[in-house]
């Protein structure tokens, strides 16, 4: 069994690195004519620039996951700007698709918790179709249209989760096929549980993101064993032909279980180890603790430490052999 790492958007390592800076809309109307297609222009500049720094070290440090920043370009879908961001960077672009493609890199997108296709609103549809069509736009111009994913959560119950999942299937319609083609699904914290993230994968043909750190915050009454869920959920990227990706991360006290920590406490995903390790199956995990790179490599260099384990790459590990249970280390 093999696991690759990854982290989110931006390398703490990295000085200044940040892909995500922006401009608010009353910033923007304050500017004249010019100096707003100016400020635009540059920001996104800088984020196209910090994100290419980022993957040159990803590519040095071997972490093969990346996920980019959903705000590399400022307003991009503000309903009174719309601006065209992609004719000015076709060759930053292409560059950043090209080192991902060089060397094999898995990338994502993730749309914030405003992209959701269960609202009665029609408008909250028809903002979430734009904003998936942004970052897809972003992976066309990159080339990566047909190798990546963007991941998004079910959305609201609004009081009824069975209607609000029966919206669900009907607003998804209006979503282009060639970006279903490419999305996932992901289990929340405090609303859709993984068995009901799972039910509407299996009906839509969408790969499910497991979510651990979801999952152990928020579980139904009649939910699975994570022993007998696994497998149906890994099931559900068989069509894709991709390793299934799921997301690590750890409570930051018992307080604030749902809170992210700095860093991932093997203890917390150990079970977790035990079950994938009793099924061999290999997983990409993307690291979503607040220390980012930095949380994905020391969570490598954790689990190289037992028994049985190979670290084989500065992001990846494998296990040589199959202990009944994760206790002892080297």
């Amino acid at each position: 069994m093999k696991i690759r790492f990854g982290y989110v958007s931006q390398s703490m390592s990295l000085w200044d690195a940040s892909p995500s800076k922006t401009i608010t809309y009353t910033r923007y109307k304050e500017l004249s004519s010019s100096d707003r297609k100016e400020k635009l222009l540059a920001v996104t500049a800088a984020n196209l620039d910090h994100t290419e720094r980022m993957l040159h070290y990803n590519i040095a440090h071997q972490i093969e996951l990346y996920r980019f920043s959903s705000s590399l370009v400022p307003l991009a879908t503000h309903p009174e700007i719309r601006w065209d961001f992609l004719s000015p960077f076709q060759d930053k672009w292409r560059e950043i698709g090209g080192l991902v493609k060089k060397h094999r890199l898995r990338v994502s997108f993730h749309p914030n918790q405003f992209t959701l296709f269960t609202s009665p609103r029609e408008k909250v549809t028809k903002n979430a179709v734009i904003d998936m069509d942004y970052h897809f736009q972003m992976l066309e111009a990159m080339g990566l249209e047909k190798e990546s994913l963007i991941n998004i959560h079910i959305g609201g119950s609004y009081g009824d989760k069975e209607s609000a999942l029966g919206r669900f299937r009907v607003n998804l319609k209006t979503l282009p096929s060639k970006i279903k083609a490419i999305m996932t699904l992901e289990n929340d914290d405090k609303t859709y549980t993984a068995h009901e993230t799972l039910r509407i994968c299996q009906k839509e043909g969408i790969p499910l993101v497991f979510d651990y750190h979801h999952h152990m915050a928020n579980q139904g009454e009649d939910e699975a064993s994570l022993e007998a869920l696994l497998p149906e959920i890994f099931n559900t990227w068989e069509a894709r032909d991709v390793i299934p990706k799921i997301h690590i991360s750890a409570p930051k006290s018992s307080s604030a279980f749902r809170s992210h920590a700095d860093y991932v406490d093997l203890e917390f995903i150990k079970p977790l180890l035990d079950i994938l390790r009793s099924i061999n199956q290999d997983v990409d995990f993307m690291i979503e603790a607040k220390r980012k790179d930095y949380a994905a490599l020391k969570l490598v260099e954790d689990i190289s430490r037992i028994r049985g384990v190979k670290r084989i790459s500065g992001a990846s590990i494998e296990w040589c052999q199959a202990p009944s249970r994760i206790r002892e280390t080297k």
